[in-house]
């Protein structure tokens, strides 16, 4: 059975915004492609993925970096949830009815970890009791606005790790304590 985590960076006051949390450096951003590189595929809520397609292309100004994770996040299959999308790119594909079932599937169906990116998704699936852990890549800024990464109340969680990724970037792991052995 596969583990739905969801993961994103964020500010010291909990919000997600990476046009103000700015890009990341160098050591965080290798983090990151081999972090995508782990993964067994993405689940993703329309706005992230629509972000998320500006790597679908590859631009004349990238570095061997920027190719590295071009590379890593095209070879994974992305499942993009939303109502309004009538189409998605390559390797995708579209879950517009019954979500729930759809990552429920998944979940059963396939083994490894499952990238959960979005926080209204991320919501939802919090509320269905889905999200099997929690990853706040903290960083070092305050915004005072935005989306918040946590769009709904979390069940009571556990901290299960805090690593230090690079630079002031932080990576706190949580799970729903409900998941503790008994």
């Amino acid at each position: 059975m596969a583990k739905l985590v969801f993961a994103m960076n964020q500010s010291l006051d909990g919000y997600v915004d990476h046009r103000e949390i700015g890009p990341p450096d160098p050591a965080a951003f290798r983090h990151f492609i081999e972090a995508v590189r782990g993964l067994t595929c993405m689940v993703y809520g329309r706005r992230i993925y629509e972000i998320m397609r500006y790597w679908d292309d590859d631009l004349p100004d990238w570095d061997a970096d920027d190719h590295d994770f071009a590379a890593a996040w095209r070879s994974k299959h992305k499942w993009v949830v939303s109502r309004s999308l009538e189409s998605v790119g390559p390797n995708a594909t579209l879950i517009q009815n019954d979500f729930e079932e759809a990552i429920r599937g998944l979940k059963a169906q396939l083994s490894g970890e499952i990238d959960v990116a979005g926080p209204e998704l991320a919501g939802s699936l919090t509320s269905l009791g889905l999200i099997d852990e929690y990853r706040l890549y903290v960083h070092p800024v305050v915004l005072g606005r935005g989306t918040p990464f946590f769009a709904v109340p979390p069940p009571p969680l556990r901290l299960v790790g805090n690593d230090l990724i690079a630079g002031n970037l932080v990576r706190l792991t949580y799970v729903p304590a409900s998941n503790d052995p008994a």
